[in-house]
């Protein structure tokens, strides 16, 4: 036991040799890598418990335009509305892509594409620099920011526009709130116009991120309530996107299209 202590003694004195051997950057930089593995790790942790957030049942990859429509069993089979995807001839990668306007012939604004945050401001810059040329702004989109939706659709108004929506294109999402801003609206027999509830990111705050984005979902839905209102069209449209997952669209028949005042005339434009 005796000739034991002398060699605990030793290995201490190795150690703390050794210790001393690292100069001051070298234990900073020991350290800084520690910290950086642990920012890594927290950041990862917090990746990992946004993507366990998701839906489960989510039916389509993030930004596919293309969502697949709720059943319809009390409608015709022969309607469009039943299968519109079969009507649709736009294609993916176009309506996936950001929101572009063009000034096409005859007076017509061509809105193509996602409706991202920002495409308000663009549309009135647009607007501002042809407006003497405009007449009707033609919609193909998938849908896209509630918030710009909503402004250009007023702007649509204030300027006295028509909207149309034409054979084989798409306006789903929030695209009708845009599509309810014209003085006329016109939609074609083969188009596709269809809704769904408005769709918030996952909070991870438990109870009051989930009361908060309830929150925020009721004041969103009224904003837009009162929109269709001002927009002389029923409001019981939106009835059918709060009964619509959000992975999902409610397709609008010609015939609801007529009911609501969504639709002032249908056929081919």
């Amino acid at each position: 036991m005796d000739a034991a202590k002398p060699r605990a003694g030793d290995a201490r004195k190795r150690f703390w040799a050794r210790a001393a051997a690292f100069d001051d950057g070298a234990i900073l930089k020991t350290t800084f890598f520690v910290m950086l593995a642990g920012t890594a790790w927290v950041l990862y942790s917090d990746y990992a418990d946004l993507n366990a957030s998701r839906p489960a049942n989510m039916a389509v990859e993030p930004g596919d335009p293309m969502l697949p429509a709720v059943e319809r069993p009390e409608i015709d089979p022969d309607n469009p509305a039943y299968r519109p995807y079969e009507t649709v001839t736009t294609p993916r990668e176009v309506l996936s892509a950001p929101l572009e306007i063009e000034l096409v012939s005859g007076g017509v604004l061509m809105l193509s594409g996602t409706i991202t945050p920002g495409a308000a401001a663009s549309f009135a810059q647009e607007v501002e620099r042809r407006g003497d040329y405009i007449q009707t702004i033609a919609l193909n989109s998938p849908g896209g920011s509630v918030e710009d939706a909503l402004t250009i659709g007023r702007l649509i108004r204030e300027k006295g526009f028509a909207t149309a929506v034409g054979d084989g294109a798409l306006c789903a999402s929030s695209c009708p709130l845009i599509l309810a801003g014209g003085t006329e609206r016109t939609i074609s027999q083969t188009a596709s116009v269809g809704v769904h509830q408005i769709y918030a990111g996952a909070h991870q705050d438990g109870e009051l991120g989930s009361a908060q984005a309830m929150s925020d979902a009721q004041i969103v839905t009224a904003r837009i309530t009162r929109h269709l209102v001002d927009m002389d069209i029923d409001a019981a449209l939106w009835l059918h996107a709060l009964d619509t997952p959000p992975d999902r669209l409610y397709f609008l028949t010609h015939a609801e299209m007529e009911e609501f005042g969504l639709a002032g005339e249908t056929g081919a434009v």
